[in-house]
């Protein structure tokens, strides 16, 4: 219990991904929402030429500042740097991670022109200050003590570091308690089982970055976790990056697509006698600066291979469609190009032709 004069006590679910804050008022416990009107704040932290940000400001960034950008700490508390999942999380990580003393990880990022370390319990302190500042915005007090969540299957170390990330934070962090059995308070199962004897409780969570289950026995309010399973790496922030993989992977074959049957459409004998010489260079040069930069550029972004694809339709697509406008029954049909003509000498396998300038 927090001391009288201290104020309430904080509760934050420290995440992966994400993390939130809470507070019992009024009856009930309201998750409190950022200065974003979000009831969620990442879980990252920055460093730039010029500040320290955390949260949304530091995520918002991430693109222009990735080595200077942390995130995962939670994957990286209480742990050894030999550790195999360390080594297996460092691969895909853009800021560096050394080993510091007593083999314990240090991210190595650059602020104020200067290389600093930090350890994954100091990243961690400066999420806890911004939720606690969160809450401090919201009650209009300061807040000095907080329960704080954390995985059942996290062991003795990582639960102490944790703790240690409190206190650095300026919290006095009054205990650590298993995630699934926050879950299962929340929901109020204690209440509903302490009429009926011993009872079994399933719990899963899905998390921005792990998805974990527990079972849980609930007697007399009392939670005892029974055992544990999941995937440290599956949750939502792999769904969306599996989406967005699908979205470069989708963007880049259509530019592919467009390029080369757009070449076999302009070889093509009946297409070619149509065209203008200087306009069939022009999609020779565009088409051949196309691929040369699909070459070059097999990891761009989605929006990267939809602005190339852009491009190089602007330059083509008004031209093909002056030549069928131009052209008689032999080229799209009686009277020039149909709805649903397509550029292509076969069998409609090129570029359709949408826009007609």
């Amino acid at each position: 219990m927090a001391g009288k004069g201290e104020g309430p006590a904080i509760g934050i679910d420290l995440g992966t991904t994400y993390s939130c804050v809470g507070v019992w008022q009024h009856d009930r416990v309201e998750i409190i929402a950022n200065d974003q009107g979000n009831r969620t704040t990442p879980s990252y932290v920055a460093f730039t030429d010029t500040e320290r940000l955390i949260g949304d400001a530091a995520k918002n960034q991430v693109a222009m500042n990735p080595t200077n950008t942390v995130f995962d700490a939670k994957r990286l508390i209480g742990r050894r740097f030999s550790d195999p999942s360390v080594q297996a999380d460092m691969r895909h990580w853009p800021f560096k991670v050394i080993s510091g003393p007593a083999e314990k990880p240090m991210i190595v990022v650059n602020h104020k022109g200067e290389e600093k370390q930090f350890s994954a319990e100091e990243i961690s302190s400066m999420v806890l200050i911004k939720m606690r500042e969160i809450a401090e915005a919201f009650l209009g007090n300061p807040v000095k003590n907080a329960v704080v969540t954390v995985p059942a299957y996290f062991n003795d170390s990582q639960r102490q570091a944790t703790k240690d990330a409190g206190a650095i934070s300026g919290l006095n962090v009054l205990r650590i308690i298993n995630e699934p059995t926050a879950a299962a308070i929340a929901y109020g199962l204690d209440k509903k089982a302490s009429s009926v004897g011993e009872k079994n409780v399933l719990i899963f969570d899905l998390g921005g970055g792990t998805f974990d289950v527990s079972l849980l026995t609930i007697e007399e309010g009392i939670f005892e976790v029974k055992a544990t399973a999941g995937d440290t790496h599956l949750g939502e922030k792999y769904k969306a990056e599996d989406e967005e993989h699908k979205k470069k992977v989708d963007a880049k074959n259509a530019l592919e697509n467009y390029a080369y049957n757009m070449r076999n459409t302009i070889k093509d004998e009946k297409i070619a006698s149509k065209l203008d010489a200087a306009d069939k260079k022009k999609i020779e040069d565009a088409i051949d600066q196309a691929i040369e930069w699909l070459d070059g550029n097999q990891l761009a972004e989605a929006d990267e291979f939809d602005d190339k694809m852009k491009e190089l339709e602007s330059i083509c697509n008004p031209i093909i469609a002056r030549m069928y406008q131009g052209a008689g029954p032999d080229v799209g049909g009686a009277g020039g190009m149909d709805e649903d003509a397509h550029a292509s000498g076969s069998g409609g396998a090129g570029p359709k032709i949408e826009e007609v300038d």
